[in-house]
């Protein structure tokens, strides 16, 4: 079976680089460092900072394991290569919510780099899968728990 791509934006791509770089040479360093110091304290059996530095230890190994399954996976859109005339992961996009009559902006990312506190939302999101190949004018109905929304597309931009 053929994993699934992962979707990132440049930026995207920078950032999961820039952490699992940081994981394996410095955090990797402090927390070997913290266990040696725990294993000096002696007994193990009852020892609480030796138990928490193992913790973390197994915690960002996992994170790293789970970083490069993301990059060996990864697909990265090239934004300045966007097409502006229809939405695609990679657009920031201005939408006008008819029913609540207010405008919002969001950028169209895959689903690894989704944070809708960021506004950032994925490609497979039922907001996402409305709103792909969208134009500027079109109104699109998105299915949400109290219903479907619809939202108007007023603006298509490459995302900064």
């Amino acid at each position: 079976m053929q994993e699934k791509k992962n979707i990132l934006t440049y930026k995207g791509l920078r950032e999961y680089e820039d952490e699992l770089h940081e994981r394996k040479v410095v955090k990797r360093k402090e927390v070997a460092q913290k266990i040696k110091e725990a294993r000096e304290q002696g007994d193990l059996s009852e020892n609480s900072e030796y138990d928490a530095a193992k913790d973390e230890q197994r915690n960002n190994e996992a994170r790293i394991e789970e970083l490069e399954k993301i990059l060996k996976n990864a697909e990265v859109v090239v934004e300045d290569e966007v097409d502006l005339d229809k939405i695609n992961v990679g657009c920031q996009v201005k939408i006008y919510d008819l029913e609540l009559k207010e405008e919002v902006e969001y950028k169209i990312v895959g689903s690894t780099e989704a944070d809708s506190l960021e506004g950032k939302i994925s490609n497979e999101s039922p907001m996402g899968k409305a709103l792909i190949g969208a134009k500027v004018g079109d109104v699109v109905d998105v299915e949400a728990p109290v219903g479907t929304i619809q939202y108007k597309i007023l603006e298509i931009q490459r995302s900064n």
